[in-house]
C-alpha cells in the first residue's frame, strides 16, 4: 500500500547509522524511494558501497553517500557529521539504528562483551545525536531524530541485558531531549519494532533451532507474521517528514501486537540446558567471526 508520494522526502537529507545492512539498509532504500538523500554509516566499506549501489539503482538517481565511522568515538562522529555539513549541506534527519547484540546468560558475559554492546547502542546514539543537534541549534535549523529501539525498553529482557539497558537509556534520552530541544524545532522520537527478520541479527539472536521463541517467533505475534520493511519505512517517513511536527518524545511500537499478547523477550530461554547454551555460543561466535572476516577483506 502506498501511503506517501515519491517526493514526500524530497527536501530531506537523512543520516542512517548501521545503514549498510538489515533494517537500516531497508529503511534507507524506502526513504530514498520517497525522495530523501540518504547517508549511510557502518563498519564495512564494501557493504556500505554495495548498499549504496543497490539503493541508487532502485531509485534511479545518486542518493546514497557512505562513510565508515566508529560511532563509539565522539571525536570521529563529530568530524564525520561536520564533513556531511561541509560537503553536502546540513542534515534534516538522523536515524540512530546502529546496534550490537547477542543472547547469553548474564553470568557468562565478559566486560568486553558488555562494553561492545552498550558503547555502540547508548554511546553511539548519544554522540551522533549530539553532533547533529548542536549544529541545528547553532544554525537555527529544525531537525528530526528517530532511534530504533525494542519493546524491551518497557519490560526489560533476560539474556540480552546489555542491549535492554542501553536501549532503555536511549529511550530516556528520547524523552529528555524532546523537552529540552523542542523550543529549537528539533523533534526526538523512537520506534520499537517487533520481529523484523534480518540476516545477521537473526544469526545472533536465533542462532539455532533451540531458540526460535519469544522475540524471534512469528507464531507468538497476534497478526501471525513478521513485520515487513515498507511498514517500518512508512512510520519513519511520518516521523522524519513534514506534517506531524507535534509528535515528539514518543517511542512508537510497531510489532503486530506482539508485546501485548506474548513475551516479546527471551524469557523462554530459561528452559535451555547448559549444552544448548554451548551450541548457541558456538553459533554466535561463528557469525561474529564471519562478520569480522568480511570487514578485514
Amino acid at each position: 500500500m502506498t501511503l506517501f508520494s515519491s517526493e514526500a522526502l524530497a527536501s530531506k537529507r537523512i543520516l542512517i547509522t548501521g545503514g549498510g545492512t538489515g533494517l537500516g539498509k531497508g529503511v534507507a532504500a524506502h526513504l530514498a524511494a520517497h525522495g530523501a538523500e540518504v547517508h549511510l554509516w557502518g563498519r564495512r566499506q564494501e557493504v556500505l558501497d554495495a548498499a549504496a549501489a543497490e539503493i541508487n539503482q532502485r531509485c534511479g538517481r545518486t542518493c546514497a553517500y557512505v562513510q565508515v565511522v566508529d560511532i563509539r568515538k565522539a571525536d570521529l562522529v563529530d568530524a564525520a557529521v561536520g564533513q556531511i555539513w561541509e560537503q553536502h549541506g546540513p542534515l534534516t534527519g538522523l536515524i540512530n539504528n546502529a546496534a550490537a547484540n547477542f543472547i547469553s546468560p548474564t553470568r557468562d558475559l565478559s566486560p568486553r562483551g558488555f562494553e561492545a554492546i552498550t558503547s555502540t547502542v547508548m554511546n553511539g546514539a548519544f554522540f551522533t545525536t549530539h553532533a547533529c543537534g548542536k549544529r541545528w541549534i547553532d544554525q537555527g535549523l529544525k531537525g528530526s531524530i528517530v532511534s530504533t529501539l525494542v519493546t524491551w525498553v518497557w519490560t526489560g529482557s533476560a539474556f540480552v541485558v546489555p542491549s535492554a539497558m542501553a536501549k532503555a537509556a536511549v529511550n530516556a534520552m528520547t524523552m529528555s531531549l524532546a523537552v529540552e530541544w523542542a523550543r529549537y524545532g528539533i523533534r526526538i522520537n523512537a520506534v520499537a519494532p517487533g520481529p523484523f527478520p534480518t540476516e545477521y541479527a537473526w544469526k545472533m539472536l536465533s542462532p539455532t533451532d533451540d531458540v526460535k521463541v519469544g522475540a524471534t517467533s512469528a507464531d507468538e505475534v497476534p497478526m501471525g507474521r513478521y513485520g515487513e520493511l515498507p511498514e517500518l519505512g512508512n512510520l519513519m517517513i511520518l516521523l522524519l517528514g513534514d506534517g506531524c511536527d507535534y509528535i515528539t518524545g514518543e517511542t512508537i511500537c510497531i510489532d503486530g501486537g506482539h508485546h501485548l499478547a506474548a513475551p516479546s523477550t527471551f524469557a523462554g530461554l530459561t528452559k535451555l540446558s547448559d549444552d544448548a547454551w554451548r551450541k548457541i555460543r558456538e553459533a554466535s561466535q561463528a557469525a561474529t567471526a564471519s562478520s569480522k572476516a568480511q570487514r578485514s577483506t
